[in-house]
């Protein structure tokens, strides 16, 4: 399974890292348990609802129950995975980690976030070419390859596009949610404070919880 993530996204990184992580957060799942986060708080959105206004948050929160079915199976599917994003948090320090399911949501097919972990941020990305032309969310999910960016200033400065929902992220990690047979079901998301954050050992601890979180989706 490691190695056959890592060639469809085209990782270089060790499989012996992330073998050494799945065993490390094989042993945090066992011995912690955080509740599922059944609704958060969510930041209003722009004209149009393109983009996040950082630091102005909507009245009511965002319910995961209009998405997700509140049954015990998704209470259990839910607190796994809220679990793993607290072991990326205690493994890697980085400032904000979601993810996401591609899911239908409000009539459309949509990367919902199941669990997470930093600032309020979107709850739902549309999945469209028109969205992905500035989403590394969408990309990521579109074309099943990781994007890792470690220098975002620079990034955009070269042309790149880039959706920004907090301004002080100076560095981000996508991933695709693979199966064994490479069907993807979803994205991790990333995001760090400080330039040049995701080396090798942060890379293979995010492999690993996408590896871990495939068997932990609702459906």
């Amino acid at each position: 399974m490691i190695s056959t993530y890592l060639s469809h996204c085209n990782l270089s990184i060790s499989e012996s890292a992330v073998a050494a992580q799945l065993t490390e957060l094989d042993a945090y799942l066992d011995t912690h348990r955080f509740d599922a986060r059944w609704s958060y708080q969510i930041p209003e959105l722009g004209e149009g609802g393109s983009c996040s206004l950082f630091g102005h948050l909507q009245d009511a929160p965002f319910l995961l129950t209009d998405y997700v079915c509140q049954n015990s199976e998704c209470e259990h599917q839910l607190s796994r995975l809220q679990t793993i994003a607290e072991y990326v948090k205690s493994s890697t320090g980085v400032d904000w980690f979601g993810i996401y399911q591609a899911r239908p949501a409000d009539g459309i097919q949509q990367l919902l976030k199941l669990a997470y972990y930093g600032a309020p941020s979107r709850p739902l990305f549309p999945i469209t070419d028109a969205f992905a032309a500035t989403s590394n969310n969408i990309q990521t999910y579109l074309s099943e390859q990781a994007r890792v960016i470690n220098n975002i200033p620079d990034y955009v400065a070269k042309g790149g596009e880039y959706y920004t929902c907090d301004p002080k992220v100076q560095s981000e990690v996508c991933l695709p949610l693979l199966d064994r047979q490479g069907q993807c079901f979803g994205i991790i998301d990333a995001e760090a404070f400080e330039q040049e954050c995701f080396d090798e050992y942060k890379l293979a601890v995010l492999v690993a919880a996408c590896i871990r979180t495939i068997e932990y989706l609702p459906s």
